[in-house]
C-alpha cells in the first residue's frame, strides 16, 4: 500500500487538497478527520464511489494528535486487508504529520510504505500565519483549549518536515495575486527541500524520506537556501568565540526584527559546555538547551543533518567544534547589520582571557564548562 499523509493549518484547504488528490488518483481511498466542539473526532472513510464509513471517537485525554494518531493505524490496517493499494489520509487542522507518520511506520512496517507527507495551504496567508502571536485555539485553528502553539510554531513544523507543499486556495475570498506570488517565493524560502506544488497532479511521488525528514526538525539544524529571486532571503553568520549573555540578550530583538525565521546554534558564555537551540517564528523566540557539545560529527543530532542535501556544513568553528551559527529569514534582511551585531556579541580578549565565571546568566542556562 501506498500512503499519502495531508497537513493543514486551515480546515478549508485541507478540504480542498483531499479533492484534488483524490481526483489526481482516482483508485484511492480518502480517509479523513474532524474535531467537533464536543470532543468527538469524526473518521470518514471515501473511495471513488462515494462514502464507505464514518466512526466517531472521543478525544483520548484532550490530545487531538494521539487520538487521530491511534485511530488512524487501525483505519489504514482495514483498508490494507480490504486490498486498497493507495489510501490518501487527511489530517485535522494542527495535526502534525510527523507524530501519524512515525505511528504508522512503528505499528505497519515494511507493509506501508508513506509515498508523500504533504502540507496544504494558501500561500498569500503563510506570512500571517507566521507573524500570529495567538495559539491555535485562539486564532479558531483547533477547539482544544490547553494547545498553546503558534499558528507560526506548526506551519513551520510542517514545512521543514513535509516533502511537498501543496498551494490550496478555498474559494472564500478572492486572491491577492501580489500577496499570492510573495507567500510562494516565502515558501520556497522557508523549504528549500521541499516540492511546491500548484496542482495536486504534479506532486511527484516515492519522494518522502523520514530520516531526512526527522533530521530537519533536530533543534538547531541550519539548512542554506536556494536563492528564489524574491523580497524574502536567508542570511547565514558564524561566530567562532563564546557570545557575552548580556550582550547577546539587548542584540536578540534587533536581530529578529523582521525574520520570519531564526534559527541555528549558540556558544554561549555561561554555558559554555551546552550547545544551545535558538528557534523564532515570527513574534516568538526560545532558548532550548540541547546538552553537551559533540565530540565528532558521529554525534546523533549531528550526524543526522550532516547525512543529508542541505545541511549546513561549517569547518570554521571554535575549539571542540564549538561556535555559533545563526541563520535568519526575512523580507530585506540588512545581513551586515546582522554580522555587526553578533560580531559585538562575541567576547572580547581580555574577557576570554578572564573566564566566564563572573558573568550574569539571564537566560539561565549555566552550566557547568
Amino acid at each position: 500500500m501506498i500512503l499519502t499523509v495531508l497537513s493543514s493549518l486551515d480546515s478549508l484547504c485541507r478540504q480542498q487538497a483531499c479533492e484534488a488528490l483524490a481526483a489526481a488518483h482516482p483508485p484511492a481511498a480518502v480517509v479523513v478527520h474532524d474535531l467537533l466542539e464536543n470532543g468527538t473526532v469524526v473518521r470518514r472513510v471515501f473511495s471513488h464511489d462515494g462514502p464507505v464509513q464514518r466512526h466517531e471517537t472521543v478525544l483520548e485525554h484532550g490530545c487531538l494528535s494521539c487520538t487521530v494518531r491511534l485511530d488512524v493505524v487501525p483505519t489504514v490496517r482495514q483498508l490494507m486487508a480490504r486490498g486498497e493499494e493507495h489510501v490518501i489520509v487527511g489530517l485535522p487542522s494542527g495535526v502534525p504529520a510527523s507524530t501519524t507518520i512515525a505511528a504508522l511506520r512503528q505499528e505497519l512496517g515494511r507493509d506501508c510504505r508513506v509515498s508523500s507527507a504533504v502540507h496544504a495551504c494558501a500561500p498569500d496567508c503563510v506570512e500571517d500565519h507566521i507573524w500570529d502571536r495567538h495559539t491555535l485555539f485562539e486564532s479558531g485553528f483547533t477547539p482544544v483549549p490547553d494547545d498553546e502553539r503558534t499558528s507560526g510554531e506548526f506551519v513551520m513544523g510542517e514545512l521543514s518536515f513535509c516533502d511537498t507543499i501543496l498551494a490550496a486556495e478555498p474559494d472564500v475570498l478572492p486572491v491577492d495575486p501580489d500577496g499570492r506570488a510573495r507567500g510562494l517565493q516565502l515558501l520556497r524560502e522557508l523549504a528549500p527541500h521541499a516540492d511546491l506544488a500548484e496542482d495536486a497532479a504534479r506532486i511527484r511521488p516515492g519522494r518522502h524520506d523520514y530520516a531526512a525528514a526527522v533530521g530537519r526538525t533536530v533543534p538547531g539544524t541550519v539548512r542554506t537556501a536556494r536563492t528564489s529571486g524574491g523580497p524574502f532571503t536567508t542570511v547565514t553568520h558564524r561566530i567562532r568565540r563564546p557570545l557575552h549573555p548580556e550582550r547577546f540578550r539587548h542584540a536578540l530583538a534587533t536581530l529578529a526584527a523582521g525574520c520570519c525565521w531564526l534559527r541555528g546554534y549558540l556558544w554561549i558564555a555561561t554555558a559554555p559546555g551546552c550547545r544551545i537551540a535558538i528557534h523564532g517564528i515570527g513574534p516568538r523566540i526560545w532558548l532550548e538547551n540541547t546538552g553537551p557539545w559533540p565530540t565528532s560529527r558521529a554525534e546523533p543530532h549531528l550526524a543526522q543533518e550532516a547525512a543529508h542535501p542541505g545541511a549546513l556544513q561549517d569547518p570554521h568553528t571554535g575549539p571542540g567544534g564549538r561556535g555559533t551559527v545563526l541563520a535568519a529569514t526575512g523580507d530585506s534582511l540588512d545581513g551586515d547589520r546582522i554580522a555587526e551585531l553578533l560580531a559585538s556579541c562575541e567576547l572580547t580578549e581580555s574577557e576570554m582571557n578572564a573566564g566566564f565565571e563572573a558573568l550574569d546568566d539571564p537566560f539561565g542556562l549555566t552550566q557547568p564548562n
